[in-house]
């Protein structure tokens, strides 16, 4: 009897100090060896287990984004064969969607692991996105043992926190090809995240075959970051920023190719077409689209689009038509940042246009332009994403530029803030716009270790201080932003990438109110870093970072 008490004490005692460890660093007291990133929304777990030996019986809810050799390579990383049943019946393993509608942005998810139950393990959800999300937790609550593959029982209800967890990918500096996309979406469906931003147009290079206009891929797309700088140094070289390199793009059979990868892992692409600033590729291609560029009849680097013109607006126009034929999610980014209004300025065609219509600043007269390209994307039934220059806002409060006084973006815009005073987001905010939270200081994968730390990343909130609480919700997320100019190999893109990627998968899925931290974060990522090691992704794990 003594001992039977001291075990009950020891046991009681042990309760209340795990109880306490949970409660005093939030949600991310982990039990036993169970390692999840993201984690949870809500979790519990026991200390029983159940094991398959080789082959589970697997029975999927189908619909037509249910790829099933995706499905069975993700059971082999667990060491399992799959037997697919057309029934749930005599399931081990059930995935049910509660309601097919392939459309819906419902991402939660339920999954329960229970021994002694004819149904093992069985995971419901509202929305394809939802079921690969339990998909993907089972995944990583797999453990080899011997030639068994072993899940702790649990109970896990889960969600995200935000519905734009988004990752970048700016191939217009440099390419890297589909295969190379592919992997990084693989990536992104194992950290649940779900909006691809792919950023194919830029001064640099044109990286998407347009059929109507075929010297952009012909021409523009034979740039590259280097080659553009050795450009612009030497000015003089007639017409040569796009004769050096072959032309590297996506074809527009590539592109359907990578959409539909996408979406069988639950992603969402969304492309870049650039307008009215980063335009030099395509200028170089199409010289009477440049506002200086025309007058000299041959590419000037850094030019803008003569957006008064009706030639240029049908060009962009028919652009858009192609990319949205073939990018079918329902957003169309359109760039917007970094403008040099000293194009324009020097345009008298520019000038007059602007004087006969009233629009009093150049900031004004990217308000309009971007608005008519809202419009256009509207009418298309799609929806307007741009960097928070469209807003008219002198973000960086530089002398040279005089921020709009008349122009009001329109409305259901997204507006992607990544540079100037946070202020600003409460103005977006309070002028009716959603925003996705990119702040350069933070998100940006391109900045060395040394500027953004894996901890700095981690320590990212989409939701600015100062936001009331009625406007959060205006906060759809976060994107992080792999800029190009300094990855000219993929083993540089996956360092600057790998590990930082997870923390931003992370905040994007776990509610900014739940206390996180950061020495839990660091030791569930070694799972995965482990994974990124036999992969080449990383050559490390992150102790350095």
């Amino acid at each position: 009897m003594p001992s039977f008490i001291k075990r009950l004490k020891i046991t009681i005692g042990f309760f209340i100090v795990t109880i306490f460890f949970i409660y005093s660093t939030g949600v991310f007291a982990q039990p036993g060896n169970v390692s999840l990133l993201p984690y949870p929304a809500a979790m519990t777990i026991t200390n029983e287990t159940v094991a398959f030996e080789k082959t589970v019986k697997v029975y999927v809810a189908t619909n037509r984004l249910v790829d099933r050799s995706y499905w069975t390579g993700i059971f082999q990383q667990m060491g399992l064969e799959p037997e697919w049943l057309k029934s749930a019946s005599k399931a081990q393993v059930v995935f049910n969607i509660r309601k097919v509608k392939e459309s819906s942005d419902d991402e939660s998810y339920t999954l329960e692991i229970a021994p002694g139950r004819k149904t093992t393990i069985e995971a419901t959800a509202n929305s394809h996105r939802g079921i690969l999300y339990a998909l993907q937790t089972l995944r990583q609550l797999a453990k080899r043992s011997g030639s068994y593959t072993t899940f702790a029982a649990c109970s896990i209800s889960d969600k995200p926190a935000f519905s734009w967890r988004a990752f970048m990918l700016d191939e217009s500096r440099h390419f890297h090809g589909k295969e190379t996309v592919k992997r990084l979406l693989d990536e992104m469906a194992g950290l649940k995240m779900n909006v691809f931003h792919w950023h194919l147009v830029d001064d640099p290079a044109w990286r998407l075959e347009i059929k109507k206009y075929p010297a952009l891929t012909a021409i523009a797309s034979r740039g590259n970051f280097e080659h553009m700088m050795r450009f612009r140094d030497a000015p003089n070289r007639k017409d040569s920023l796009f004769h050096g390199p072959p032309a590297r793009f996506y074809t527009q059979d590539n592109i359907k190719e990578i959409i539909a990868y996408a979406h069988y892992r639950g992603i969402k692409v969304v492309p870049e077409i650039e307008v009215p600033g980063h335009a030099t590729a395509s200028i170089f291609a199409y010289p009477w689209l440049g506002a200086s560029s025309k007058e000299k009849g041959s590419g000037i680097h850094g030019d803008l689009y003569d957006v008064t013109d009706p030639k240029v607006e049908a060009f962009l126009h028919n652009v858009l038509d192609e990319v949205i034929a073939l990018f079918p999610d329902g957003i169309v980014h359109i760039g917007g940042d970094e403008a040099d209004y000293g194009h324009w300025k020097s345009s008298k065609s520019i000038n007059d246009f602007m004087k006969k219509n009233a629009i009093p600043t150049y900031s004004d007269l990217q308000v309009w332009a971007i608005n008519r390209m809202s419009k256009y994307i509207a009418r298309k039934g799609y929806r307007m994403i741009g960097w928070n220059e469209i807003t008219g806002d002198n973000i960086r409060e530089e002398a040279h530029i005089q921020e709009g006084s008349t122009g009001k973006l329109a409305k259901g815009t997204i507006v992607q803030f990544w540079d100037g005073k946070v202020s600003l987001v409460n103005k977006a905010i309070g002028q009716g716009y959603d925003i996705v939270n990119s702040e350069r200081h933070f998100t940006y994968l391109d900045y060395p270790y040394e500027v953004t730390s894996l901890t700095k990343a981690y320590s990212f909130n989409p939701v600015p201080q100062g936001i009331d609480s009625a406007d959060q919700k205006k906060i759809l997320g976060l994107g992080c932003q792999m800029w190009g100019e300094y990855t000219p190999t993929t083993e540089r893109l996956y360092y600057q990438i790998f590990p930082r990627i997870a923390a931003f998968a992370e905040i994007g899925w776990v509610s900014p109110e739940t206390k996180r931290s950061y020495v839990d974060f660091r030791k569930r990522l070694e799972t995965l870093e482990q994974l990124w090691l036999h992969k080449g992704y990383i050559k490390e794990q992150s102790g350095k970072y």
